[in-house]
């Protein structure tokens, strides 16, 4: 299970883009993320009639290595590390995100 997952609100913490706030939209396997509106770059497309794509320079955002980003801390308004802990016994027992900072969960 990885820490940050689809749909987090993250921090980036190194980059061109230090500070500013996006929500992840893709996780992929080799460990780097895209987040919205972060690590935008121009793309030369050519024009496709046949798809109704119109030919430019497009932003395109461009994927993020997790190890730049922090999950977003609502309650503490800053980046935040996150832990796992268990809750429940045997069939029942899920594995749960927390900040660190305050203990609290992340998903809940």
């Amino acid at each position: 299970m990885k820490k940050i997952r689809k749909g987090d609100e993250v921090v980036v913490i190194a980059g061109k883009d230090k500070g500013r706030r996006g929500t992840v939209s893709q996780v992929r396997a080799d460990g780097t993320l895209v987040v919205e509106g972060i690590n935008l770059a121009k793309k030369h497309q050519r024009p496709n009639p046949n798809a109704g794509i119109a030919g430019g320079i497009v932003e395109k955002e461009m994927p993020i290595h997790a190890s730049n980003v922090m999950l977003w801390n609502p309650r503490a308004g800053k980046g935040d590390r996150v832990g796992f802990k268990y809750e429940g016994e045997g069939d029942n027992r899920r594995k749960l995100r927390f900040f660190k900072s305050d203990q609290s969960l992340v998903d809940g």
